[in-house]
C-alpha cells in the first residue's frame, strides 16, 4: 500500500519538508517527492507569486498486527526492554504465533513461574482478539525457551519413565500446564511398555506414569542391595512392609483409574519456570 502527504513552501525545498513531516514516514522508507504545482516567485519580492505543492509517498506493507506489535512493546519497555524485535506469524489459519527477540536479559520479560510472560500473552490475546476475531489462539515465546523447555521436559519423561518399566512403581510429576503435560504425554507414547495419564483438576493437575497393561517391571519391582529401610535381596513388599513375605514376589499395586486424557488443549506457551535466562 502507499501512503502520502502533501506540503506547501515557497520554495522547492520549504514544500518537500513540509510533505516530510506531514508523512511521518518510519526511518529508513524509501520517500518518493513529485511537484503538484509548480511555484512562482513574487514580483519584485513583493506581488503575485504562488507556493509550491510537493507530494510526498512511500510503499508499506499492510501489517495488521502492528496495533498489537506496538502494545507489547510498550508493556516491554516498561520492564526495561527497549530493543525487543517482534515476529508475528499466522498458523493454519486461525493461530497467531508471536516471537520476542531482544539483547536484554529476558528473564524480566518471563518473571518467576513464567507469570510475566503469560500476563503479556493473556493481555495480548485480548487486543487481538478484539481487532480481529477470525484468530482463536495467541501464543508468545521469547529467545529459544520453548525449545529448551521441551527438551527438558522430554528428558524428564523418559528419566521417569525408565524408573518405571524397571521398578513397576508408578511416578507422579509435579503439577503441570497443559503445553508442558502435553509434552511428557506425547513422549511418553514413543516409549514402550508405559503410558501415561493425568489427574487432579486445574493448577493441581499432574502426569502419573504407569506401567502398560500386562507388562511386567524388568527389575521384577524389587529394590536390592540397599540394606536398612526394608530394601533387600528379598523384594520390598508394598503391601505389608519391609523386608517382604517370605515368598520372594513383591505384589504390585493396582493402578488408579484413569482420567481421560484432555491435556491436547491449552496454549502453547503455559507457565514458565526458569532460575535465569542460560539454565532452563
Amino acid at each position: 500500500m502507499i501512503k502520502e502527504s502533501i506540503g506547501k513552501g515557497a520554495t522547492l525545498d520549504e514544500a518537500k519538508a513540509a510533505a516530510y513531516s506531514s508523512l511521518n514516514a518510519p526511518e529508513g522508507a524509501d520517500v518518493k517527492y513529485e511537484v503538484v504545482t509548480q511555484g512562482k516567485a513574487k514580483l519584485l519580492g513583493l506581488f503575485g507569486g504562488s507556493d509550491y505543492e510537493v507530494k510526498a509517498s512511500y510503499e508499506y506493507e499492510d501489517d495488521k498486527f502492528a496495533g498489537a506489535k506496538e502494545y507489547i512493546n510498550t508493556m516491554l519497555r516498561s520492564l526495561g526492554v527497549n530493543d525487543a524485535v517482534i515476529d508475528v506469524r499466522i498458523e493454519n489459519g486461525e493461530d497467531v504465533r508471536i516471537d520476542i527477540s531482544c539483547n536484554d536479559d529476558y528473564g524480566s520479560v518471563i518473571g518467576r513461574r513464567g507469570e510475566t510472560l503469560d500476563a503479556i500473552q493473556y493481555l495480548t490475546r485480548l487486543y487481538i482478539s478484539r481487532n480481529n476475531e477470525e484468530y482463536k489462539h495467541v501464543s508468545i515465546n521469547i529467545g529459544n525457551y520453548r525449545e529448551k523447555r521441551e527438551a527438558t521436559l522430554r528428558a524428564l519423561a523418559k528419566k521417569n519413565a525408565s524408573k518405571v518399566r524397571k521398578y513397576g512403581r508408578n511416578v507422579v510429576l509435579e503439577p503441570m500446564n497443559p503445553y508442558e503435560r502435553r509434552i511428557i504425554h506425547t513422549t511418553i507414547q514413543e516409549i514402550e511398555g508405559v503410558t501415561s495419564h493425568s489427574v487432579g483438576s486445574e493448577d493441581d493437575r499432574k502426569v502419573v506414569i504407569t506401567l502398560e497393561d500386562g507388562v511386567k517391571p524388568t527389575n521384577g519391582g524389587n529394590y536390592g542391595g540397599r540394606g536398612k529401610g526394608g530394601y533387600n535381596k528379598g523384594g520390598y513388599n508394598r503391601n505389608r512392609g519391609r523386608g517382604g513375605n517370605g515368598s520372594g514376589r513383591s505384589e504390585q499395586p493396582s493402578a488408579p483409574a484413569r482420567e481421560p486424557r484432555s491435556d491436547t488443549a491449552g496454549t502453547l506457551y503455559g507457565k514458565i519456570e526458569v532460575n535465569n535466562k542460560d539454565n532452563q
